[in-house]
């Protein structure tokens, strides 16, 4: 089991920048897919971006196309999502998310098999 904690979130206004952090422990972390999900308040909890587990290979939601970067350092076992041009409907929490050893990514929270605590981002208008 691979343990996940995320990092980064907070307040911003719209149009600003935020890299969120997602440090991993307990596991052979440059094994696995990672991904982002958010969930804003009443609303499930949403696909955000994906990065392949050899490292090439992302995937991203059409809305954050563009905007959101994912990357890894596996030296640091640590993934990152860096946000730019946020809006209001960025609002949610985020958690990073890790499926088994040389699984493929997926856009499904269910193949996750870790997931972090989750960390606030809010953009006001």
């Amino acid at each position: 089991q691979v343990q996940l904690v995320e990092s980064g979130g907070g307040l911003v206004q719209a149009g600003d920048s935020l890299r969120l952090s997602c440090a991993a422990s307990g596991g052979i972390f440059r094994r696995r897919a990672v991904a982002w999900f958010r969930q804003a308040p009443g609303k499930g909890r949403e696909f955000v971006a994906a990065l392949h587990w050899s490292g090439s290979g992302t995937d991203y939601v059409d809305s954050v196309k563009g905007r959101f970067t994912i990357s890894r350092d596996n030296a640091q076992s640590t993934v990152y999502l860096r946000m730019s041009s946020l809006k209001p409907e960025d609002t949610a929490v985020y958690y990073c998310a890790v499926r088994g050893p040389f699984e493929p990514s997926s856009r499904s929270p269910n193949e996750y098999r870790d997931w972090g605590q989750g960390t606030q981002v809010t953009v006001s208008s």
